[in-house]
């Protein structure tokens, strides 16, 4: 299993690192609509289907999450190379960031207070929110490659740092659970230290020009930073937590098996996808 694990992240960090360095987006566009295309699949099955009976939505799921992916491949393919952010649509994708934000504050982030890992799993809501959140982390993520390499590393590094300063924390003096209902290994100890170690990172590498961090200070002062990086931090463990109730709801350990001892796409970026959209907005 760990040896899977390690061929498969081997496996996708060149990938990655390959399409980052052609220095034309189109690659990393097109590789990003395929993940998305998965990861609409992955979430479809666990919000369409009763508890432990994911197959049951595969068809529909499937051709949802193909034509989500193709639609955004062709619609790259053939419109070129465009900043999303400042381009003819900027007005629509900000308005759809704008909108998924503030879902995932207002709604979701206190749904996960209170919701119960044993409801239904058939939940037409989250099953249309999926689309959504989906195009929105897609959008920002091609927004924030138009601003460079180094500011999307270190945006993404932010929520990889949360995720692996809350594991660590958590691990050594972690006590009291954060989310016993949804995620019992999670503790306030390792939330409070993913979002430490995400604070330091931000302004950290705020001396660093072209960083995320750099573009934070530079447009809301070091205080305001600051903040930014504890609401983005928090979102991050609160889209880990979605992904854990909707699995746990589901009756599955994983989103699927796409990645080999990794489980699904959804699984690397469910983090991801609460963050994406309101870190491009403010920075």
């Amino acid at each position: 299993m760990l040896g899977q694990r390690v061929i498969t992240a081997v496996v996708l960090l060149i990938v990655l690192a390959g399409v980052l360095s052609l220095g034309n987006p189109l690659p990393f566009e097109l590789l990003m609509a395929l993940f998305v295309g998965c990861a609409l699949w992955e979430w479809w099955r666990l919000t369409l289907a009763p508890r432990g009976g994911v197959a049951r939505a595969n068809l529909p799921a499937a051709l949802a999450g193909v034509a989500l992916g193709a639609g955004l491949a062709a619609w790259r393919w053939h419109a070129g190379p465009a900043d999303l952010a400042a381009g003819e649509g900027a007005l629509f994708w900000r308005g759809l960031w704008i909108a998924v934000s503030l879902v995932w504050m207002f709604v979701l982030v206190p749904m996960l207070l209170r919701a119960s890992a044993e409801a239904d799993p058939r939940n037409p809501w989250l099953t249309l929110l999926a689309p959504f959140a989906l195009l929105a982390a897609w959008s920002a993520l091609i927004a924030g490659f138009g601003r460079g390499v180094v500011f999307l590393l270190t945006l993404l590094a932010l929520v990889w740092i949360a995720d692996i300063a809350a594991y660590f924390v958590g691990r050594a003096v972690g006590k009291r659970k954060l989310a016993p209902h949804i995620s019992p290994g999670k503790t306030r100890e390792g939330a409070l230290g993913g979002v430490a170690g995400s604070v330091v990172f931000v302004l950290g590498s705020a001396c660093f020009p072209a960083t995320f961090g750099a573009a934070l200070v530079a447009r809301w002062g070091w205080a305001g930073a600051l903040a930014v990086a504890i609401v983005l931090a928090v979102l991050s463990i609160a889209g880990d937590l979605f992904e854990s109730l909707i699995k746990r709801r589901a009756g599955v350990k994983d989103s699927s098996r796409l990645l080999p001892g990794h489980g699904g796409v959804l699984d690397r970026i469910d983090a991801l996808i609460p963050v994406l959209p309101l870190a491009v907005l403010l920075s």
